[in-house]
Formats: structure tokens, sequence, C-alpha cells
């Protein structure tokens, strides 16, 4: 309807999509041969927009030009050269939230919000907004993470946004890799004023910390990370040595798992994203997808919309 909050889920992988370029694992070869039946998906981004015609990016990623050209709202072409994004807003400065800013470099300077910690980042270890300087330009607009500071983005009206820390890790370029600070990685909350209808969108999720239990309550939608099934998944298949946890996601199986954490949940939906190629639940006719389904948990998908 023409007062709901609108969401768009540009891409829904991890890193490297799905199936990622030079991976052979069960899911990617199984999806390339059609022994798998899973659906495609590119790296995790989502618009957001109040009123069907601005649109906020929440993170840029490296397939952003694939899914411009899939949802042409984002194109409305009142001029020769337009856009529909009114700003760009970024929970963390991994390269599969970031490196699609470069995609728009040809436009008008770039609205930016990150936290403090992101800006750092993105100015030093990872300077794409030094070289955006030389482009288009960047308008930084800071996202506090101090307990009951929420924010408001010019393009996005009557809509209400609080960040919130969350715990993952560094980016691995980033000299505090390991040593990961509030404000490294965010969840956003989101609130419609006309409506009082949320949304919590937190897709790399590293634990359910007290901080973060009641924005899980409140949220009449939930987006979170799905990354993981397993504790060990990349440990299995030999190509980490690195647990989820360490990696900065919560794996969805096990105890204190996502799926522990979601249950008994008052929201209406309750939607995985961030999910990286190796997870089992690609797979529709897996166990792990069918104990999502028996669980109230969707698995999301490039195109998936929602209002709220």
């Amino acid at each position: 309807m023409a007062d709901d909050m609108k969401i768009r889920v540009l891409g829904s992988a991890a890193g490297g999509g799905f199936p990622q370029w030079n991976c052979n694992c069960p899911n990617c070869r199984g999806v390339r041969d059609g022994t798998v039946s899973a659906t495609p998906r590119t790296q995790s981004s989502i618009a957001v927009s109040s009123d069907g015609k601005g649109w906020v990016l929440f993170n840029a990623s490296p397939d952003l030009p694939l899914q411009l050209r899939a949802f042409p709202a984002l194109q409305p072409g009142r001029a020769l050269r337009d856009s529909a994004i009114v700003a760009v807003v970024l929970v963390d400065a991994q390269l599969d939230h970031t490196l699609g800013l470069l995609t728009l470099r040809e436009g008008k300077p770039l609205q930016v919000w990150c936290t403090d910690r992101v800006h750092a980042e993105l100015t030093e270890q990872h300077p794409i907004f030094s070289i955006l300087d030389h482009y288009c330009g960047v308008d930084r607009q800071r996202i506090p993470v101090e307990p009951n500071a929420g924010f408001t983005i010019p393009g996005l009206p009557d809509i209400q946004l609080a960040a919130v820390a969350v715990q993952g890790n560094a980016p691995p370029y980033s000299p505090r890799r390991d040593r990961p600070e509030p404000g490294d990685n965010i969840g956003l909350f989101l609130r419609d004023s006309r409506s009082d209808k949320t949304l919590f969108y937190a897709p790399g999720l590293g634990s359910i910390e007290p901080v973060v239990r009641p924005f899980l309550e409140r949220a009449d939608v939930l987006l979170v990370d799905g990354t993981f099934w397993h504790e060990d998944e990349l440990i299995r298949l030999g190509v980490s040595k690195r647990s989820a946890r360490q990696m900065g996601h919560l794996p969805q199986s096990g105890e204190g798992g996502m799926l522990e954490a979601l249950e008994g949940l008052a929201a209406a939906r309750k939607i995985l994203i961030h999910i990286n190629n190796t997870n089992p639940a690609l797979d529709e006719a897996s166990p792990e997808r069918e104990r999502l389904r028996s669980s109230g948990v969707e698995l999301a998908y490039d195109g998936m919309e929602l209002e709220i």
C-alpha cells in the first residue's frame, strides 16, 4: 500500500554470491549442473522506501549493477542522468557491503551513512571514500551507536532509525581483525511513524547479546544473519580453519544458534539473509530447508519484496 514501508531484497547471498565463481562445494556444483534444487543469489543488500519513489540502499554489494537492472524502480528515468537512490547506509566495512559504492561514482555526491568505526576503515585501510572524492564525492553522515540515539534520513520520510552495536568481527583487511570495537558491526531498527510497524535488519550477527534482544522482540519483521548453518561449516569442507562465530556470524543450528534465538519471537516474518554458498539450507529439498519451514523461518531471495 502507498503508506507502507517498502523493502526490496536486492541480494541475499554472503560474500562471493551463489554459486560462488570459484567454488565447487556441493551447493555450487549442484546448482550449476542441475542436481541441486536451489536459486542463484547475488551478494546481500536491501533497498527501503517510505513512498516508493525515493529509496535508501542498505549496503552496496559488488553485484549492484545486476541488482539495479533487476529493479527498475531505482532508475525512474526522470532526467538524462537520474536515480531513485537517495542515500546509502552501511552496517559494516566488509568488501561485500561496500564495493558497490564504486558503481555509483558517476552520479551526484553520495550521501553515505555509517558509524565512526566504518568511516575510519573506509578512509584509512580500505580508502574507498578517498577514491570516490575524485569522482562524485561523498557526503558522509554519522550513524550514532550510543544507547537511545536515533536518527532520520532526509530521503526516507516517516522512517525512524536506531543502530545497535552487534557482536561481529572487523574486516579481514583491518588491523583490528579479531579485536572488533563497538560500531564495526551494527544492526538497524526501522520504525514507520505512520503505522508503528518495525523492521530489524542485521545481516552480520555473531551472538544474541542482551542489548540486541529488545530489538528482536519488538520487530514485526526480522531480516537477520543466515550465513552459516553449522558452526564448523567451512572447517568441514576444508576451506577455512575458522568457525562461524570466529568469522562474526551466528550459525543457525546447535545450542544457542539462530533458530533457537528466533523461537517464540512475535515477529510476523522471520527471514534469514546474507546466506553463504555452503549453507545446506540453500538446497530446497534438504532437511535443513524443511527445518526452516517447520520453524516458520524464511530464506531471503533476490527480488523478495515486503510491505509493512
